[in-house]
């Protein structure tokens, strides 16, 4: 992989990453407004989303393993 795509690659990562953060703040927000108005389609929702974070982040940590050991992320 070029050095190129490789710094693409790592952006793209970090985005990800922060957009992943910010959905589960959301997912928090709506499945404690769920829970107070007694809502089963929102909580529903919240935990389908939920299970739509948990897939992404397998998928991020994958591509975290296949950046290499000079990721920030690996330490």
């Amino acid at each position: 992989m070029s050095a190129t795509n490789k710094k693409k690659s790592r952006s793209r990562l970090y985005l990800s990453l922060g957009t992943t953060a910010f959905g589960v703040l959301s997912v928090v927000k709506e499945a404690k407004l769920a829970r107070e108005e007694n809502d089963t389609l929102r909580l529903v929702d919240a935990v389908v989303s939920t299970a739509k974070i948990v897939t992404g982040l397998a998928i991020l940590y994958r591509e975290v393993k296949r950046l290499g050991d000079d990721d920030v992320l690996l330490g």
